[in-house]
């Protein structure tokens, strides 16, 4: 065992000193013999560690899974099943042709509409997806420092505001991240053993990850870049040394092989002009930091002390894995921060900085250690976490938290009537509205429109007809200029709003 296994080991003995861990003096022994199933249950009677993430996770199915239908489908929601009701081979067409989302996602919604369309469904993978996170990063806190700092970054991910909200939406993201988690798990753990094996599933599930999402690439590539700069002197004696990290990047590359060509022809497409949406510059850092944080500029400043503080900690104990913390942070907000003025950036792109994040936060566990001076400082943790994400769990199943598109439908249905026209602006924005709306039911006609030409055109092909236009704020992502909507002011009335979605009628 070389010295840094060595360190390592004394270290999760000691759990950060001699009697802080929370299983001092209990008896964990298994009767010579025990099948696996007696050791887990022996495990789970005596371990309080493997109690309290128990807890940690069934508190986590019931944040996620709790009101999981609660909420309309919004755009992107829609747009998942759409995707999803294609055959397998025409989503694939669909990334190929253009579709910014790998097909990995849809391939498995496709597989839910065997148990219906409804919210519940279309939810229920995002959200097993997160609960099943919660686990993982309690395993990556433990590699990286030790179990302590594993129940607090679980903690910390299973009462995440972010977390909750993006497990509770049929998107990509939380399902992304529990593959990425994995990657991350078996990068530490590669990264202290220079294990083949590990090596090898890092780059596999680091593949299945950037098959959920397309920016999964980011942090496999600054994973990948930590390799090679904390492992240069060990290169510099020997090329051979480099052999287990372009192992992982292979078997990466092999696994990804045809998506990377599509994603290079979208990336040279989308890059081609500046975006209409999305956040550019600086705010793409500091809105990021706020939503990870909690949604919260109050929270985010002591979070990210918090985090310089375990990187302190950690720097202290171990360089390269204090590396890992900083690279895995600052160059993925710089990379997105560069980008910005070439594609659309949304915080929620980089939920894979969530781990890293709260491993950062629980790695200053050590100083309120040194405060409380007892080994259940760590459940002072856990409730000082429980206590931060209250005021937003006190309102987050009582307020919507997405466009109302269920109820702005029922009160469309009630003004319509028969050869009534029905606009959308922009006209992607049907796939949300006729989820809950039938213009057949009601016997209008639905049209799109993009532009104050395409509504003039509409109003010419259908002048004795009268009509409602929907619009949100979405018209700006297609029609910058704001020609629709001056369009709209000047010959339609506002009737009403509900949410983000705004109602005219002709006049």
């Amino acid at each position: 065992m070389g010295k840094k296994q060595e360190k390592r080991a004394k270290r999760k003995a000691d759990v950060h000193d001699g009697g802080r861990d929370l299983d001092s003096g209990i008896s964990t022994s298994v009767r010579p013999g025990a099948s696996a199933l007696d050791t887990v249950v022996a495990s789970i009677k005596t371990s309080r560690y493997v109690q309290t993430l128990l807890g940690l996770t069934l508190a986590g199915f019931l944040l996620r899974f709790y009101n999981l239908a609660g909420n309309s489908l919004w755009l992107d929601e829609a747009a998942t099943l759409t995707f999803a009701r294609q055959s397998l081979l025409g989503i694939w067409g669909s990334t190929a042709g253009g579709e910014f989302n790998p097909p990995l996602f849809y391939w498995l919604e496709h597989g839910m509409l065997f148990f219906g369309e409804s919210e519940f469904v279309l939810r229920f993978l995002p959200a097993l997806f997160g609960v099943l996170t919660i686990p993982v990063i309690y395993y990556i806190g433990s590699e990286f420092r030790d179990r302590n700092v594993g129940l607090i970054a679980a903690a910390l991910l299973t009462f995440s505001p972010f977390h909750i909200f993006y497990s509770q939406e049929a998107r990509a993201y939380a399902p992304m991240l529990f593959f990425f988690s994995f990657a991350l798990l078996f990068y530490v753990r590669a990264n202290r053993s220079n294990e083949t094996r590990s090596w090898a599933l890092f780059g596999f599930f680091s593949a299945i990850a950037f098959w959920m999402h397309f920016y999964a690439i980011v942090p496999v590539a600054v994973l990948v870049l930590h390799a090679l700069v904390t492992r240069v002197g060990e290169i510099r004696k020997d090329v051979r040394n480099v052999r287990s990290p372009i192992l992982a990047l292979a078997a990466f590359i092999v696994a990804t092989l045809p998506l990377l060509i599509v994603t290079f022809n979208l990336f040279m497409a989308r890059t081609s002009s500046t975006p209409t949406f999305g956040m550019q510059g600086l705010d793409v850092i500091h809105m990021t930091l706020s939503q990870i944080s909690g949604f919260s500029d109050f929270i985010m400043v002591p979070f990210l002390l918090l985090f310089l503080l375990g990187v302190a900690y950690t720097w202290r104990e171990d360089r390269n894995e204090a590396l890992l913390l900083v690279f895995m942070m600052v160059l993925p907000l710089a990379a997105s921060l560069i980008l910005s003025s070439r594609m659309p950036m949304i915080p929620r792109h980089l939920i894979f900085l969530l781990p890293i994040y709260f491993i950062g936060i629980a790695s200053a566990y050590p100083g309120l250690h040194a405060l409380v001076r007892d080994r259940r400082a760590v459940y002072l943790a856990i409730t000082l976490v429980f206590l931060v994400s209250a005021p937003f769990l006190a309102t987050y199943y009582t307020t919507l938290q997405k466009n109302d598109w269920r109820g702005f439908s029922m009160e469309l249905g009630e003004m319509t009537g028969e050869g009534d026209l029905v606009v959308m602006l922009p006209s992607y924005m049907a796939q949300p509205l006729d989820y809950y709306y039938s213009n057949a039911t009601d016997g209008t006609i639905e049209l799109g429109a993009t532009t104050g030409k395409d509504l003039e055109a509409i109003r010419d092909w259908h002048p004795e007809q009268r009509a409602f236009y929907i619009v949100t704020w979405d018209i700006f992502a297609v029609d910058p200029t704001g020609d629709a909507v001056d369009w709209l002011n000047e010959n339609a009335e506002f009737v009403r709003q509900r949410g983000g979605i705004y109602l005219f009628v002709s006049t």
